[in-house]
């Protein structure tokens, strides 16, 4: 769905809101998009049904949990078979130090994104939970040294 063909612009000052601050209360957001907030629910149910607003989160801080390093590993699977490609989705996506998996283009197959506490985690994960699946072929992995959220799809474009 194209947003400049689907939204008009009263969804994208809600998404604008939404963004801003997920947990607003509907009043606000209905305030800060010019509307009632009737009818504000009635937009947000829309942009919910219509699969625009996919889910709402909590964004935890790793360093606040403990977790002092962050990694993105390359990841070149053996056969591209759907079933074995579905296999190892499965099996990485059910890894509690995932963060973000991404099939990606080029000379590796997916990018994962990792937190641990230490770099003796980061090793005990790479072997442990990476290397011994029957469908990786070759791992390497790049620290993290700075990680910043962009607005990326929070609001949609003017």
């Amino acid at each position: 769905m194209a947003f400049s063909a689907a939204l008009d612009p009263i969804d994208k000052a809600i998404l604008r809101a939404l963004a801003k601050d997920a947990r607003a209360s509907n009043k606000d957001i209905a305030a800060a998009a010019g509307i009632a907030p009737s009818t504000c629910s009635e937009r947000l149910r829309r942009l919910e049904r219509d699969g625009v607003i996919t889910e709402y989160r909590v964004v935890l801080d790793p360093g606040a949990l403990g977790l002092a390093i962050q990694a993105l590993i390359a990841i070149r699977i053996r056969r591209h078979a759907p079933d074995d490609l579905e296999r190892f989705r499965a099996a990485v996506m059910e890894l509690p130090e995932v963060v973000h998996l991404f099939h990606v283009t080029g000379a590796n197959d997916y990018l994962v994104h990792v937190v641990v506490r230490d770099s003796d985690d980061l090793r005990r994960f790479a072997v442990d939970s990476l290397v011994a699946m029957p469908e990786v072929t070759h791992i390497e992995t790049s620290l993290i040294f700075e990680h910043l959220r962009g607005a990326g799809l929070t609001a949609p474009p003017m």
